[in-house]
C-alpha cells in the first residue's frame, strides 16, 4: 500500500545539451562541507597548539632536548699556557685571546643558575642592603619563566651574562645548537628587561686551567662574535651545603688578592647560601674589600689605550650587522658597572617579548592540563567502576527469574522504518520485520529517495507493510510522519540499514507493561563486524553504549535512544512535541524531553538489533561528528532542566551533570592522558609511562570482557582493543574536538546519508 503525502510532477527531461545542475540536497552538502573544513583545520591547529606549547614547556624544563652529560679529564694540549694560567676574564680583543685579573682587594660577586623565584629575591635584598653589585649568569629557560626578577635584578644595579638557555655543556653540542643556545638567551633577556649582554659564562665550568680541547673552540668562537667568557677564582662550593661557616672560608681569597667568586642563587635548596652571603659581606668590607661586576673589574684593569681600542671597536661593531647575540644592536644601556648590557631593538626585543609570552602561556597551560589529566583519570576510573558495579546489578535484576514488567504485552505495535536511498538494506530490514514474532504494522516513509527505495518496498508484496512517500524533509520529519500514520498506542523506530531478529519486537515492548514507561532503548549490534573498523566499532558498541545504558537505566536517566532500536509510547512522543529537527540528534532530544515530562526510559537488553557500521574512516567521522554535535546541542537546547523542578530537574541535576561529564568534558580532555604518555615516553621515562599505559588499557580490558559477558560476544574481538587505542580511539577524540569547535563557533548541519553495503543481510550472530 502506498501512500503519498506530498503530491510531486513525474521530473521532465533535462534539455539536450544542457549541463543538469546540482540538486537542492546537494548544494546544501557542498555548502557544508564547505563551512566544515575551516573548524577541522581549527580543530587541528588547536592540537598542534597543545603540543607545541607541552614541547616548549619540556624544553624549557630540560626535558625535551636536555644533556646532562659533563665533561671532565680532557686534555688541554690545543690551549694556550698564558690563558691557562691567567685571570679569569677572557676576552678576545683583535682575535688575541687575553685574560684580565681582579684587582687586589677587589671581589667579583658572581651567581649561577638563576633566577629563582624563592632564592634570587633573597639575594638581591642582601645586595641592596649592603649596596653592593653582583654578576648573575642566568639560565635562559629560567629567566623567561621569571622575567619579572630578571628586571628587579637589572634595574637594582647588577650586571648579567649568559648561561646558556638549557644548562648543557657546550662542549658536547655543535655549532649549531651552541649559537641556538645563545641567541634563545639572549631573547629571553631581551624581552625581560628589554637588554642583552656580552658576559657569559659556560655550565660545568670553573677557573680558566680547566678550559680543554673540546671547550677552548666554544670559546674563541664565542669570542669571535665579541662575547667575554667569565670563570673563577674562588669557588665557595655553597651548591655542596657544606655549612655558613664553610662557604664563608671557602669564598674567601688569600693574601688580599682580587677574586671572581662563585655562589649560585638556583639549583637547589639555596638556605645556607642566604644565611652566609651578609656574613661574607661584612667579612670581606672589614678587610679591606671593595665589590664590583666584570664590567667594572675590566674598567679598572684597563689601561688608557685599551679602553680606547674597546670604544673603537664597539663603535665598529655599531655599523656592522652583524652584532653579538644574534643581531642586536651595540647601544650601551647601563654605566661603567653594567657596561656589558647593550639595549636591545628591533627584532630582537619584539622576538624576545614573543618569547616570553609563550612560555606565560605554556607555564599556565601545562600545570592546568596537568589538573585536568588528574581530573579526567580519576573520571575515567570512575565511570569504569561505576559501569562494573551498576552493569552487574542491572543484570541480576533484570534476569531474575521472577523480574517482570507485568501482564505481558501482546497487543500489535507500529514500526516506523525512515528511509532515504536505502536500496542496498531496505529488503533485508522488512523481511526481517515480516519474520516478528510479535504482530506490527510496517511504515515505510521514503524522504524523496531516488534510488527506487520506496519502489522496492512496494515490491516485495510483505504484508502489513504500507509505504509514505514525502519530499525529502529530513530524518525527525520523516519519523513525525510515520507517527502520525501509526495506528497502534506502540511506535517502534528503527533505522532503513538495521536488521531485527524475530523476537526483538516482542522483547522490546514488554517493559510497556509498566504505565510508568515512556520509551524503551535496545541493544544495537555491530552486523558488519569483520572488517577492522567494524571490529572496533563493535568493541565501542558492546563496552560504551550497552553498558553505558544498563547503568544510566538504574540512574533513571538514559539520555539517547538509539535511533536503530527504540520504542515509544505514541502518547508521550505527542506530548514531548514530537521528533524536533533543532539538533542534529534528534533521538537525544526526544529522549530528554521524555524524561522532563516524567517517562520513564528504560533499557531492554534482550531486543537486539543488527546494524551496519560505517565501513570507511570518512563515513565514520562523519556519522560521529553528527551525533556528538547533535548531543551537545540538545544539552544545551534542555539546559533549563538545571533549574526545574519535579521530573525535569531531577534529569537535570542527576542526568545532565553525568552526560556532560562522561560524554563531553572527560573524552574532550581524555587526548591529555595519551598526549601525556606519549611525551613521557619520549622525554620522561619510557618505561614508567608504558606501565602506566598498560595499567589504564588493563583496566579497559577489564570491563569490556565483563561487558563481552554480559551480552554473550565472543572475546577474540578484545584482541584488537590494544590497537583501538591506539588509532580509533584518537580519531574519536579528534572528532569531538571538532564537534566542540563547531559548538562554539555555530553551524547547522543536515540529515547525512551515509553510503550503505547491504551486507547486514540477517543477525550476524555472537561471532
Amino acid at each position: 500500500m502506498t501512500t503519498p503525502t506530498t503530491p510531486t510532477a513525474p521530473p521532465s527531461p533535462p534539455a539536450r545539451g544542457r549541463r543538469r545542475g546540482p540538486s537542492r540536497i546537494g548544494r546544501a552538502a557542498s555548502r557544508a562541507a564547505a563551512l566544515q573544513r575551516p573548524r577541522v583545520l581549527l580543530a587541528l591547529l588547536l592540537l598542534l597548539a597543545l603540543t607545541c606549547v607541552m614541547l616548549l614547556d619540556g624544553y624549557l624544563r630540560a626535558e625535551v632536548g636536555g644533556d646532562e652529560r659533563v665533561r671532565t679529564g680532557a686534555s688541554a694540549s690545543d690551549v694556550p699556557d698564558d690563558v691557562l694560567d691567567g685571570g679569569p676574564i677572557l676576552t678576545f680583543p683583535g682575535g688575541q685571546a687575553t685574560t684580565v685579573s681582579v684587582p687586589d682587594k677587589t671581589i667579583v660577586l658572581t651567581f649561577d643558575d638563576g633566577p629563582d623565584p624563592t632564592w634570587t629575591p633573597q639575594v638581591l635584598d642582601i645586595l641592596d642592603e649592603y649596596d653592593v653589585p653582583g654578576t648573575f649568569f642566568l639560565v635562559g629557560s629560567m629567566i623567561s619563566r621569571h622575567p619579572g626578577i630578571v628586571r628587579d635584578l637589572v634595574e637594582q644595579g647588577n650586571e648579567v651574562g649568559v648561561h646558556t638557555f638549557t644548562h648543557v655543556d657546550l662542549s658536547y653540542q655543535s655549532e649549531a645548537r651552541v649559537t641556538r643556545e645563545i641567541e634563545q638567551t639572549q631573547l629571553a633577556l631581551a624581552g625581560a628587561a628589554g637588554i642583552t649582554t656580552t658576559l657569559f659564562r659556560a655550565p660545568y665550568s670553573s677557573e680558566t686551567n680547566a678550559i680543554d680541547d673540546y671547550s677552548w673552540p666554544v670559546y674563541q668562537n664565542l669570542g669571535e662574535d665579541g662575547y667575554t667568557s667569565v670563570f673563577i677564582d674562588t669557588d665557595s662550593d655553597d651548591w655542596k651545603r657544606p655549612g655558613v661557616s664553610k662557604i664563608v672560608e671557602w669564598a674567601t681569597p688569600e693574601d688580599d688578592e682580587g677574586a671572581s667568586v662563585l655562589f649560585h642563587d638556583a639549583g637547589g635548596e639555596r638556605s645556607q647560601t642566604i644565611a652566609a652571603l651578609p656574613k661574607y659581606i661584612e667579612k670581606m668590607k672589614a678587610k679591606g674589600y671593595t665589590f664590583t661586576t666584570v664590567s667594572g673589574a675590566m674598567a679598572d684593569q684597563q689601561s688608557p689605550q685599551q679602553e680606547a681600542d674597546q670604544q673603537s671597536q664597539q663603535q665598529q661593531q655599531q655599523q656592522e650587522s652583524q652584532q653579538p647575540g644574534g643581531g642586536r644592536q651595540p647601544e650601551q644601556s647601563g654605566g661603567g658597572l653594567q657596561a656589558a648590557h647593550h639595549k636591545a631593538t628591533g627584532a630582537t626585543l619584539y622576538e624576545g617579548k614573543a618569547l616570553v609570552a609563550a612560555v606565560a602561556v605554556a607555564e599556565w597551560t601545562v600545570p592546568a592540563l596537568s589538573v585536568g589529566l588528574v581530573i579526567v583519570g580519576v573520571a575515567v576510573m570512575g565511570r569504569f567502576a561505576m559501569m562494573l558495579v551498576l552493569a552487574r546489578r542491572h543484570h541480576r535484576q533484570r534476569n531474575r527469574r521472577r523480574f517482570s514488567w507485568g501482564p505481558p504485552v501482546t497487543g500489535p505495535v507500529s514500526v516506523v522504518v525512515p528511509a532515504y536511498n536505502e536500496k542496498e538494506c531496505i529488503e533485508a530490514t522488512l523481511r526481517s520485520l515480516a519474520r516478528s514474532t510479535h504482530p506490527v504494522e510496517i511504515i515505510v516513509v521514503d524522504d524523496g529517495s531516488t534510488d527506487g527505495t520506496a519502489e522496492i518496498a512496494e515490491s516485495l508484496g510483505l504484508p502489513g507493510v504500507r509505504v509514505v512517500r514525502q519530499a525529502n524533509a529530513g530524518k525527525p520529519a520523516a519519523l513525525n510522519n510515520g507517527v502520525r500514520h501509526a495506528r497502534y498506542d506502540i511506535v517502534v523506530m528503527m533505522d532503513g540499514d538495521t536488521v531485527f531478529e524475530p523476537d526483538t519486537v516482542r522483547h522490546l515492548v514488554q517493559p510497556f507493561a509498566d504505565p510508568a514507561v515512556g520509551a524503551v532503548a535496545g541493544n544495537a549490534k555491530v552486523g558488519n563486524r569483520r572488517t577492522l573498523i567494524g571490529a572496533w566499532q563493535h568493541i565501542e558498541y558492546v563496552m560504551g553504549f550497552n553498558l553505558d545504558r544498563r547503568m544510566y537505566d538504574l540512574l533513571r536517566c538514559m539520555p539517547t535512544i538509539p535511533g536503530a532500536i527504540g520504542a515509544f509510547r505514541r502518547e508521550a512522543v505527542l506530548q514531548a512535541g514530537g521528533m524536533s529537527d533543532d539538533t542534529l540528534a534528534e533521538d537525544t532530544d526526544i529522549t530528554i524531553a521524555l524524561h522532563r515530562a516524567g517517562w520513564r526510559v528504560v533499557y531492554e537488553e534482550h531486543a537486539r538489533a543488527w546494524t551496519e557500521a560505517p565501513g570507511s574512516l570518512g563515513q565514520l567521522w562523519s556519522q560521529r561528528y553528527r551525533w556528538s554535535y547533535g548531543t551537545m546541542q540538545a544539552l544545551w537546547k534542555h539546559r533549563r532542566s538545571l533549574t526545574d523542578k519535579g521530573p525535569s530537574g531531577r534529569f537535570g541535576r542527576v542526568g545532565m551533570p553525568l552526560v556532560v561529564l562522561f560524554q563531553v568534558v572527560t573524552p574532550v580532555f581524555a587526548p591529555l592522558i595519551d598526549v601525556f604518555t606519549v611525551y613521557s615516553m619520549v622525554f620522561v621515562d619510557f618505561r614508567a609511562a608504558l606501565l602506566a599505559w598498560l595499567a589504564v588499557l588493563g583496566v579497559q580490558l577489564v570491563c569490556a570482557a565483563y561487558a563481552f559477558r554480559l551480552d554473550r560476544e565472543k572475546y577474540r574481538y578484545l584482541l584488537m582493543m590494544p590497537l583501538q587505542q591506539l588509532a580509533y580511539r584518537q580519531m574519536m577524540y579528534l572528532v569531538l574536538i571538532h564537534s566542540c569547535v563547531t559548538a562554539l563557533t555555530g553551524g547547522r548541519l543536515r540529515w547525512q546519508k551515509l553510503k550503505r553495503t547491504g551486507e547486514v543481510g540477517t543477525p550476524a550472530g555472537n561471532g
